[in-house]
């Protein structure tokens, strides 16, 4: 499938009904983690970035991202993982792996996982012909390759089945009401995280996060003290510190609180402290990236948790799309 040929076209296709809250009515979901397969971003090939944009979704939904692991295409591997993440947290995506090659072995590995065996999925097929019927290269298709296309729709057989968006035949796949496997394309992944967002248990806006972020040019090591003092401070009123040295520019000093009225006017008198302290200023999303660009930012100190990060660009070849 060339890269022109994403799972997407303009096919009017049926999004699937809300389905009910998998953690029970009136539950969201808290914590989430990213299992990210593949060993082409193991062995460097591709630059994996579908865990940066869910860690930056998880923050602007109110979602603490707890975990984020980078494995290889192997099916004891994810087995472990898949089984490991969905016991210890409440959401857990899966990226890669889906296509239609041998080393595509996500869904066989996760039905394994969760004991179920692997069945086509009708609708999804349906689809699949749908998005495909025009491409002139279908009718002179093999047997072998109509089944490897087939493959994209072999999923467990107990799977949730969610088609999030009318224009992309590809559906989110969902097993134990909490694992949800995505492709491994980081335009397609951001597109089916996005409108995935509707069939979700997220949490209400009023207890998303608020972000501020102060700027200094002062060294990192001369604002140490004052920071680690405001962290033991800030922690019992659940406000996080965090320190980002920018080469060659400075520093960002990032205070982090759960939204509401007392917490947001906590924020904001701290910001001004900080500012006074470290000789800063208060920056707009606009002006962070404004003043990060060029500059490669090394973060090395964040006084409360940190998740491991990485990114994702699958190559597209000649009618074949590792999803």
């Amino acid at each position: 499938m060339p890269a022109r040929d994403l799972p997407r076209q303009d096919s009017g296709f049926s999004l699937s009904p809300i389905p009910r809250n998998p953690l029970g009515e009136g539950k969201c979901i808290r914590t989430a983690a990213a299992l990210i397969i593949g060993d082409e971003i193991l062995n460097g090939k591709t630059l994996e970035q579908n865990s940066h944009y869910f860690a930056k979704y998880c923050f602007e939904h109110g979602v603490q991202l707890k975990r984020v692991e980078v494995i290889a295409d192997d099916e004891a591997e994810i087995v472990e993982a898949s089984r490991r993440m969905v016991k210890n947290y409440d959401w857990v995506i899966t990226s890669g792996g889906i296509g239609p090659t041998h080393d595509d072995m996500t869904y066989a590995s996760l039905a394994k996982a969760f004991g179920q065996k692997l069945v086509h999925h009708t609708e999804t097929l349906r689809r699949l012909d749908q998005m495909n019927k025009h491409r002139p290269w279908v009718a002179s298709q093999t047997p072998s390759q109509k089944e490897a296309a087939q493959r994209m729709a072999l999923f467990p057989e107990r799977a949730e089945v969610i088609f999030v968006g009318q224009d992309i035949w590809v559906p989110v796949v969902r097993l134990e009401g909490k694992l949800c496997i995505f492709p491994g394309i980081p335009k397609l992944f951001q597109v089916m995280l996005n409108s995935l967002t509707q069939f979700l248990p997220l949490p209400p806006p009023c207890e998303r996060p608020k972000r501020i972020q102060i700027f200094t040019d002062r060294p990192e090591s001369m604002i140490a003290p004052y920071l680690t003092s405001l962290h033991a401070r800030l922690k019992p009123q659940g406000i996080q510190v965090g320190s980002y040295p920018v080469l060659s520019k400075g520093v960002f000093v990032s205070l982090i609180g759960r939204s509401g009225p007392q917490t947001e006017c906590i924020l904001l008198q701290v910001a001004r402290e900080v500012e006074s302290e470290i000789g800063g200023k208060t920056l707009s999303e606009e002006e962070v990236a404004e003043k990060k660009a060029g500059a490669i930012a090394i973060p090395t100190t964040n006084f409360t948790c940190t998740a491991e990060r990485s990114s994702i660009n699958i190559e597209s070849g000649l009618r074949r799309a590792k999803i």
